[in-house]
Order: structure tokens, then C-alpha cells, then sequence
């Protein structure tokens, strides 16, 4: 179907979701044309593909981070990157992933290109095509330009058990990598905050680094990524889920300085900031040297660090021993401390 859609000056109107011609029109000259794959190309509602024998992980995330581009990304990105997260944080491969976009009348479709090119973009890199997809206007006022869903597939290696249930007392807590860039990143850029050095997010997909973590056949137990509620949630959810406590290190908390500035000048605290590219990983003591050697070699893991250990405790706490050497509990964040950060 040939047809002139005029991207640089052009705007979303409602019959782009009409289901008819110019709807069609903008699938073939945006979506199909950037997340071009043999199994989108079937063309159908639905996209059929094979499957090797063996457990399958799914996962769905919504994204209606605020503003849509910001330093070190953009909504694009982040739709894929997270939902790869979200799927790699059992250890599997992810294989496919679906996309769903709800879009406001009068969005200008010059951004929506610039959106569909970085998603296309991260999508390739991560070697995890866009094979299935859906399109909704919503009038004017009713929406906030673009909001994203993603669905994602993948397939658990044999011999790999994690779940968020599995940390044990005497387990190490090891973190990738700094936290609160993505959250700080996202202020920064929503209050035009000017920082003396620029504060980018850490969006990335880390399935590539888990992908190592397994094959070094390190005793995982457990992988989270700690996005929404920062370190501190994250934390929390699995201590509930596997019924014990935890003691961490300030002091051991990986956190760039300009971050930590930011925070102090927002009056945020980092632990509960979210991050699009760590990840927190509980694993039997004995192996966490050699894990943490294995991150390390990873672009993702550079700052890889063991920041304390798993406890009995049937309360389910999480403490902190302090940079000044007292101790407090980090508590699950009481309300929203960043709205609309993915």
C-alpha cells in the first residue's frame, strides 16, 4: 500500500486507529518499515513461531515514563529494555516481544518516529525482534502522547532455577552496578535542572550479563531488577517472598557523586530511586567471588559489589548499617517518590 505520510511535519489524527486505509498506511510506513522481521511480515493479528522444548518465561510491562526522551534515552528504548529486563531476570533468553501503542491526537509524528527508530534501534541490539503489535488514538486531552506496553517471550536454560523465593540466610546480595542514574536522569530532565556535570539514565538491557552469570554456573538464587521503588523495594519484595531478612552496607552501595549530590539537592534518597540497568543478584555465599569477577568483565557489571548478606529473620527487615556506623531499617517506600519514571 503506497502512501505519503508527512513524518517531519505531520501530526497523529484519530483515523490513524480507525482500522482503516490510514491506520494501514501508518503500519506500513512506520512500524513495519523500522521493526521489519520475517515474522512480523506474516502480517496477521497474531504472529506463529516455533519454540525449542523447555520452560518459557512471559512478561508485560507499561511504559508511561514522563518526558518521553531524556538523557541516556527515550520511551522508545526503555519499552524494550525493560521488558527484556523483566524476562531476563529469570535467567532466560529472551526471544520475541510485542508492542502496543496508545497514541494522542495531535501528536506530532515527527517524535513518534524518533521513538519507533530508538525502539527498532534497541530491539535489534538485543537480538529480540518486535513480531506482533497493536495501535489506539485516543482524543485529544484524554492521553499524554504516547503510552507503550511491551510483552516479551523467552526460553530458561535446563538446570537453571531462579526465583525470588529462593535467597537463603548466609546468602551474598551482590549489585551490579550504581544506583539511582535512571530516576536522577529523569528529574533532572522533567524540572530542567542544570547539574554541573549531565546525569544520564542507565537504561540497558541486561541479559547479555545474565546470559554470563548463568554459563559461569554460579548458584543463583535469586535476580531482580531494581527499577520502580529503587534498591530499597526491590530488596523488600524478596525478602518477603522468601521469608527472611537482610543486612546490607552503606558503605558498599555503589552511587556516582553527581547522583548522590542530586539526590541530596532534591532532597531524594537513592535507595528508593529507580534504575533501569542494575540489577540485584542473591547467590550461596561461596560462589559470589567468582560471580562477581565474572560481572566485572561485563560492560554492564563493571561496578559490580557484594553490599551484604542474607539473614534469618521472620519480620522480613531490611538493615543498614550506616556511613556513620549506626543502624536503620530500610522500610518499602511509604508513597511515590518519582511518578512516571518508566
Amino acid at each position: 500500500m503506497r502512501s505519503f505520510i508527512d513524518f517531519k511535519n505531520g501530526k497523529v489524527d484519530l483515523s490513524h486507529g480507525s482500522g482503516g486505509r490510514a491506520m494501514a498506511q501508518l503500519i506500513e510506513a512506520l512500524f513495519v518499515k523500522h521493526f521489519d522481521n520475517e515474522l512480523l511480515r506474516q502480517g496477521n493479528d497474531q504472529a506463529l513461531f516455533g519454540v525449542e522444548a523447555g520452560r518459557m518465561v512471559m512478561s508485560t510491562d507499561s511504559h508511561v515514563v514522563s518526558p518521553l526522551f531524556f538523557p541516556g534515552g527515550d520511551i522508545g528504548s526503555l519499552s524494550v529494555h525493560g521488558t527484556v529486563n523483566d524476562v531476563a531476570m529469570s535467567g532466560a533468553r529472551p526471544l520475541y516481544l510485542s508492542a502496543g501503542f496508545i497514541l494522542e491526537e495531535g501528536f506530532p509524528l515527527a517524535d513518534l518516529e524518533r521513538i519507533v527508530i530508538s525502539m527498532a534501534a534497541a530491539s535489534r541490539e538485543a537480538g529480540t525482534p518486535v513480531i506482533t503489535g497493536d495501535t489506539k488514538v485516543v482524543e485529544r486531552g484524554k492521553g499524554d502522547g504516547v503510552f507503550i506496553n511491551t510483552c516479551g517471550v523467552g526460553r530458561v536454560p535446563a538446570g537453571v532455577t531462579i526465583s525470588g523465593n529462593r535467597a537463603r540466610p548466609g546468602d551474598a546480595i551482590i549489585l551490579s552496578g550504581s544506583i539511582g542514574d535512571h530516576g536522577v536522569a529523569i528529574m533532572s530532565s522533567r524540572e530542567n535542572l542544570q547539574f554541573a556535570t549531565t546525569i544520564v539514565s542507565d537504561s540497558a538491557a541486561l541479559h547479555t550479563l545474565v546470559a554470563d552469570m548463568v554459563d559461569a554456573a554460579a548458584d543463583i538464587h535469586c535476580l531482580r531488577d531494581p527499577t520502580r521503588g529503587g534498591l530499597a523495594t526491590c530488596l523488600n519484595e524478596l525478602a518477603k517472598q522468601s521469608g527472611v531478612g537482610m543486612m546490607i552496607d552503606e558503605q558498599k552501595i555503589p552511587i556516582k557523586a553527581e547522583v548522590k549530590a542530586a539526590c541530596e539537592i532534591l532532597g531524594l534518597d537513592p535507595l528508593y530511586v529507580a534504575n533501569e540497568g542494575k540489577l540485584v543478584c542473591i547467590c550461596a555465599a561461596e560462589e559470589a567471588d567468582a560471580l562477581i569477577e565474572v560481572m566485572r568483565r561485563h560492560p554492564l557489571g563493571r561496578d559490580a559489589a557484594i553490599i551484604g548478606e542474607v539473614i534469618a529473620d521472620d519480620d522480613g527487615f531490611i538493615q543498614m548499617t550506616t556511613a556513620f556506623g549506626g543502624q536503620r531499617i530500610v522500610d518499602w517506600l511509604a508513597a511515590e517518590q518519582l511518578p512516571r519514571i518508566c
